[in-house]
């Protein structure tokens, strides 16, 4: 069965001056502000399409990474990713630059970077990013 996802966004006024309110359905995130200053310049108390984007990549991305190593014997006692999106004005997104760190009992540094470069090319989110933008993986396995 297909799992559905939604959320709403109110906008008012023109692209520059504008602003709008995103929420979404499960209720996690209520009244979020948005704003092409947040898209472009880093507003405080807002966030953009591309910050939410990059809150989505990197917990798909974790899920796709434990299940991963899971099965291959090795489950991950923690996992902390980041992702960067690069948002160029009339060009779009651009890349997203997902970093890694995790501790995994049993395997090496290589066996950790092939497992998250797997994980960045086949989590749903960046299989729906691909070829659109460019998708970077920085691994790095705590002791």
């Amino acid at each position: 069965m297909a799992a559905e996802s939604r959320a709403t966004t109110v906008w008012e006024g023109d692209l520059l001056s504008g602003r709008g309110e995103t929420t979404v359905d499960s209720g996690v995130l209520s009244a979020v502000e948005v704003s092409w200053t947040a898209r472009t310049e880093r507003a405080e108390g807002t966030t953009s399409p591309e910050e939410l984007l990059a809150a989505a990549h990197t917990s798909c991305f974790c899920m796709a990474l434990s299940s991963q190593l899971a099965k291959a014997g090795n489950v991950p006692e923690r996992l902390e990713a980041g992702a960067t999106i690069t948002f160029v004005p009339g060009e779009g997104v651009r890349s997203s630059r997902l970093a890694v760190r995790g501790r995994v009992p049993g395997i090496d540094q290589t066996a950790f970077e092939d497992a998250a470069r797997g994980a960045g090319e086949n989590c749903p989110i960046s299989q729906a990013l691909r070829g659109n933008v460019e998708i970077e993986v920085e691994a790095t396995l705590e002791a």
